[in-house]
C-alpha cells in the first residue's frame, strides 16, 4: 500500500513538474515574442543609421533574436533564442522558433547584451535555413551587413550573400560577424506556442497557422517589411 502510494505522489510530482515546465517556457515564448516585436520597431524607427531599405525590402526571411549572449574572454561563445519568418506567395509564414549557438576566437573579455537580426537574402540561403540546421560560415554564406538608412547598400551582397547579420545594442544599429554559429530548430519553444511538434519547413513555408499569441510579432514582421518596400520606392522616384 504504501509503495502504491510512494509511485502515485511520484506521479503527481512528475505530472505538476511537467505542467510547470510547460506554463514556463510558455511564458519565455511568448515574452521572447514581444521582446522581438520591440525590436522590430526599432528598425522602422531608426535614425539614417539603421539598416538599408534596400536589403531589408529585398530579404526573403528576417530572423530576430533578442538578447543574444555573448561572453568570455579569449574563447568567444554566442547563444540565443530567437524566432524567424520568411516571405510566402500569401505573405509572411508563422514565427519558426529558432536557437543561435556556436563559437569564436577572438579577444572578447566581458559579456555583452545585443539584439540579433539575421536577413536571409537568397533562394540558397532559404534553402538552408529551411534544412533546420544552419552553420553560418564566411564562405559567401553570411556577412555583416551594411549599414545606413538611406544609403546606398552597394552589390557585394546582391551577389552571393546568403545571410546578412546585424547587431542593435544601446539602440545602435551596426554589421555583426557571426561566423560558425549555427541555426536550428527550437523544439521546446516549438511546442509551447503550437501545442505539438511542427516541422521547421512546414512553418516557413507557410502550411502552418499563425497563433493568437504570435499576432503582434507578425504584424511588426508585416509592417517593417512594408515600411521598407515603401522608402525604397520613394527613393527610386526620388532618383529618377
Amino acid at each position: 500500500m504504501k509503495k502504491a502510494i510512494s509511485v502515485s505522489l511520484m506521479a503527481l510530482v512528475g505530472l505538476f513538474g511537467t505542467m510547470a515546465w510547460a506554463g514556463s517556457s510558455s511564458q519565455d515564448s511568448v515574452a521572447r515574442l514581444q521582446s522581438s516585436v520591440d525590436v522590430l520597431h526599432a528598425v522602422m524607427s531608426a535614425p539614417d543609421k539603421g539598416i538599408p531599405d534596400e536589403v531589408l525590402a529585398s530579404a526573403k526571411c528576417i530572423v530576430v533574436v533578442p538578447d543574444l549572449i555573448k561572453g568570455g574572454f579569449i574563447v568567444g561563445g554566442k547563444h540565443g533564442r530567437g524566432i524567424a519568418s520568411c516571405r510566402t506567395t500569401t505573405g509572411w509564414s508563422a514565427p519558426a522558433f529558432v536557437s543561435v549557438g556556436g563559437g569564436s576566437w577572438g579577444l572578447q573579455i566581458g559579456v555583452e547584451d545585443v539584439d540579433l537580426i539575421m536577413l536571409v537574402m537568397n533562394d540558397q540561403g532559404l534553402q538552408h535555413l529551411l534544412s533546420s540546421k544552419f552553420e553560418l560560415t564566411g564562405e559567401g554564406s553570411v556577412a555583416a551587413g551594411p549599414v545606413g538608412r538611406h544609403a546606398s547598400a552597394g552589390t557585394d551582397w546582391k551577389m552571393n550573400t546568403e545571410v546578412l547579420t546585424y547587431s542593435r545594442s544601446k539602440g545602435v544599429f551596426a554589421g555583426l560577424t557571426l561566423e560558425g554559429a549555427v541555426v536550428q530548430q527550437d523544439d521546446d519553444s516549438t511546442r509551447a506556442i503550437y501545442g505539438k511538434h511542427m516541422e521547421f519547413r512546414n512553418i516557413l513555408s507557410g502550411k502552418v497557422a499563425t497563433p493568437s499569441s504570435a499576432d503582434a510579432f507578425m504584424k511588426a514582421v508585416a509592417d517593417a517589411g512594408q515600411h521598407a518596400r515603401v522608402e525604397e520606392m520613394k527613393k527610386s522616384e526620388d532618383q529618377k
